[in-house]
């Protein structure tokens, strides 16, 4: 600032790095793309990725995790190499880029861009300012968990700006639309990597003892995808719940209590192994177990669906019969 002359113009160039940089982290996303048009040492400064990384965790850290980073630099590595390569087989007229896996029903689609045009050399090489935009701008399908009553749920999701809201892709027989005004609380980001098709590895078995909060894979069919279910490990029968005497943390045996089932239904209380075996019977099968591990996410599942004693069973499995035919 001392090389300024007296009544000189003051440039942002001529702040300090780190002024300049508190400077930047104030602005808008508007206002960060209104710079990029002042000159190169700017524009370059306000496509940084550390600068658009705190635009996506304000606004999309809640419901974008690893998997949606991962699969976003698919698109970006795919899209530059197509650029380079000049090859068309993966881009279709409109320009769309998607990543299918398997076939039916071990089918998974983990991401869809509708029109990745916009996705240009600059453009390419700014990661989270055009992962930010094609967020906002819904063209980016992106993988997230909706909450469905009792279950959370694996689908593709994009943001509709002027609803405020979300339209949802789910798996079943192929890929159809769940809702189209699906509110931001009713989202998460997949808290693990994996295919809604494939069976969770678990690894916390060994560890869980009475009174643990859990979320546990279920399907009411072989050839559907599965869905998380909230649940709390519970005592053995033969266990007095005394805490000096209570040994079902030895046992290779896990209860799971279902409490969003009313006491007497054959959904409210499921043996399990230890071992990690599937359980399985005619209505339903059993998948990989999730400790939670935050009093936060506890809450969520119990804001939706909160712990009580009321006779929804009937309602429940209503629902599931319409929904899987």
């Amino acid at each position: 600032m001392d090389n300024i002359e007296p009544g000189g113009s003051i440039s942002l160039l001529h702040f300090p790095e780190p002024i300049l940089e508190c400077i930047l982290k104030l602005l808008s996303p508007k206002e960060l793309v209104g710079m990029t048009e002042v000159c190169t040492c700017l524009r370059d400064r306000c496509r940084s990725d550390p600068l658009w990384e705190v635009h996506i965790k304000q606004k999309w850290g809640g419901v974008i995790g690893d998997v949606a980073f991962k699969e976003w630099q698919w698109h970006i590595t795919t899209t530059k190499e197509k650029q380079i390569n000049q090859l068309d087989e993966q881009i279709n007229q409109k320009g769309s880029l998607g990543s299918f896996n398997g076939i039916w029903p071990m089918l998974y689609l983990r991401s869809y861009v509708e029109d990745c045009s916009h996705l240009n050399s600059s453009l390419s090489n700014s990661f989270m300012m055009s992962l930010y935009f094609s967020l906002e701008n819904g063209k980016f399908w992106f993988p997230a968990q909706v909450y469905r009553g009792v279950f959370v749920r694996d689908a593709l999701v994009r943001y509709d700006s002027k609803s405020d809201n979300f339209q949802a892709r789910q798996q079943s027989g192929g890929w159809h639309i769940m809702g189209n005004n699906i509110q931001w609380d009713n989202l998460r980001a997949p808290p693990v990597d994996s295919p809604a098709c494939v069976r969770y590895v678990c690894d916390c078995l060994q560890e869980l003892k009475p009174g643990d909060h859990i979320e546990i894979q279920r399907r009411f069919r072989r050839e559907t995808p599965y869905d998380w279910c909230y649940a709390v490990i519970g005592h053995l029968e033969s266990c007095n719940e005394n805490e000096n005497f209570c040994s079902c943390h030895h046992s290779d045996t896990l209860i799971l209590e279902f409490k969003q089932y009313s006491e007497g239904s054959s959904m409210r209380r499921i043996k399990l192994h230890r071992n990690g075996e599937q359980y399985e019977e005619a209505s339903r099968c059993y998948g990989g177990i999730r400790k939670l591990q935050s009093e936060e996410e506890i809450q969520r599942w119990e804001k939706h669906f909160p712990l009580r004693q009321t006779p929804v069973y009937i309602t429940l499995q209503a629902g599931f019969n319409n929904m899987f035919g």
